[in-house]
């Protein structure tokens, strides 16, 4: 009796190892497919001036296209804005204190507008940056920054570089 008792718990143990295997397996197929994830600077827009401030703000449009067969979410868009070549700031969209189901879904071969607020300091930038800035006059945005995509059982970062 007590080497089938013994030969029991050797059973579950290699079938539970079986098990590991096959959901590490799993989480490894989908990181190839959360790779694919496409990000792009899609637009900036001044929504407000305040000079008592010395402060605007724009909203910052990333567009995020699925081309895989996984559905995914975004959870972190850190970024570094760029106006003319000059560092304008960091920025970020987040959905981190979102749980999973409460955030946009990326279902296959879909794209979907991401946006966040991004606010320019005059003091952190030269005066005539700002300036072209809530003027409308900077002729070239870019951003570069990691998104951070999830699916249930994988998470993934990818590096970005878009401009406009």
């Amino acid at each position: 009796m007590e080497l089938q008792s013994r030969m029991t718990v050797y059973l579950a143990f290699v079938g539970v190892l079986a098990m590991l295997g096959g959901i590490i397996y799993y989480a490894s197929l989908g990181n190839a497919e959360l790779e694919q994830a496409g990000i792009e600077l899609a637009s900036i827009e001044l929504i407000d001036n305040s000079a008592i401030e010395d402060q605007a703000k724009f909203n910052v449009a990333f567009l995020v296209k699925n081309p895989s067969d996984t559905t995914f979410t975004v959870s972190l868009i850190q970024y570094e804005l760029y106006g003319d070549g000059v560092l304008l700031g960091s920025g970020q969209y987040s959905t981190e204190d979102i749980s999973m189901p409460g955030r946009a879904s990326f279902f296959p071969n879909t794209e979907i507008p991401l946006k966040s607020i991004f606010v320019l300091s005059k003091s952190n930038v030269d005066p005539a940056i700002f300036q072209s800035a809530i003027e409308n006059n900077i002729s070239n945005f870019s951003a570069e920054g990691i998104m951070t995509t999830q699916t249930t059982w994988t998470v993934n970062e990818k590096e970005f570089k878009s401009g406009f």
